[in-house]
């Protein structure tokens, strides 16, 4: 018997930042995401010999520990440590033993979302194999929890939700964790021509957007005018955005991107550098009507809305760069597990 699970990773269009604590707490966020047909992948085989086997095939590491009561969480893929500890603990289940393998279409720090991905993965693979009561919402927050909470690894909460769900969502957070997402009924006209005209390029860089994270919320800790101001901006370009793709009017999707990175580079400092700001500028030249960093910002992905016919020469433009345009299509199913 072997236990799958995949979920998608996403592209977060508007309102990224307004997620996260305190913001959200004080003044409630608002984001606009999209699932893309990239994704993190978990695989579990049961054994019978009390071990307990962790590998990650993208980052080449595979370490095997006794199975005897929670896991160290020491740096060594803790997020998967971390899912199984919290199992142990909510369900009172004895130690158990298994082999599981995770893999990501995309590299850690690349902006889609990757950690939060894995960690909804790796839950939702676990919950087919012992039959969990969660539904869609308890997981969601369940794999928030263990990543921000038991692991202290700070972030929004936008990720998990998106990994969980699936599709083009608009999403609302209040205090005390409320979640609401609500989804988007898209034509397919509509995201087939957003997907042909949204650019995702990869800059071959990556960050670790707990820092940025982390100083984003000393911002709205210590009261940052300039700070705050920016995320309320951002909140309501995400209503802007989501009314313009209900309404198939993507004229103005380039501009409305624009205005975002704008905003978005005055919630905290090493959102944007000088490379970033070359590639960002090489695109518009080239026809790009706006774009902006996906996730928290400082590298990973950058994407790019091109109306027309301009995508390939905005592609050929950033070739100077090092980088690289990655296919995708924008999805509608979020995390789907199976046992075969």
């Amino acid at each position: 018997m072997i236990i799958r699970s995949k979920a998608p990773l996403r592209l977060g269009l508007a309102g990224g930042g307004t997620d996260v604590s305190p913001y959200s707490d004080i003044y409630g966020g608002a984001v606009l995401n999209a699932t893309v047909s990239l994704y993190a992948y978990a695989s579990i085989e049961p054994r019978a010999d009390n071990i307990i086997a962790i590998r990650s095939i993208d980052k080449d590491t595979t370490i095997e520990l006794p199975s005897s009561g929670y896991l160290e969480i020491d740096g060594q893929l803790d997020l998967i440590k971390g899912v199984y500890n919290r199992i142990l603990k909510d369900y009172k289940i004895n130690p158990l033993s298994f082999t599981i393998t995770t893999y990501v279409d995309a590299p850690a720090g690349s902006g889609l979302g990757t950690s939060s991905t894995v960690v909804t993965a790796v839950l939702g693979a676990f919950t087919e194999w012992l039959k969990l009561p969660l539904g869609e919402y308890d997981l969601a927050r369940l794999a928030h929890e263990i990543e921000r909470s038991d692991l202290g690894m700070a972030g929004g909460k936008q990720d998990q939700y998106a990994a969980t769900f699936g599709g083009v969502n608009f999403m609302e957070f209040y205090d005390k964790g409320k979640v609401i997402v609500n989804p988007l009924r898209i034509k397919d006209q509509v995201l087939n021509e957003l997907s042909n005209n949204i650019i995702l390029f990869y800059t071959k860089t990556s960050r670790i957007s707990s820092e940025i994270i982390k100083t984003q919320q000393e911002n709205v800790n210590s009261g940052s005018v300039k700070s705050v101001e920016a995320m309320h901006k951002l909140k309501e370009l995400a209503v802007k955005m989501k009314e313009a793709i209900l309404k198939g009017k993507l004229d103005i999707m380039g501009e409305l991107l624009n205005l975002s990175w704008e905003y978005k580079k005055q919630m905290a400092d090493g959102i944007s550098n000088v490379h970033i700001d070359r590639i960002y500028n090489a695109a518009v030249e080239a026809g790009a009507t706006g774009g902006k960093i996906s996730g928290a910002g400082g590298g990973g992905f950058m994407f790019f809305y091109c109306p027309g016919i301009t995508r390939y020469n905005v592609i050929k433009a950033l070739e100077q760069f090092g980088g690289h345009a990655r296919r995708y299509e924008f999805t509608k199913q979020g995390l789907e597990t199976w046992t075969y």
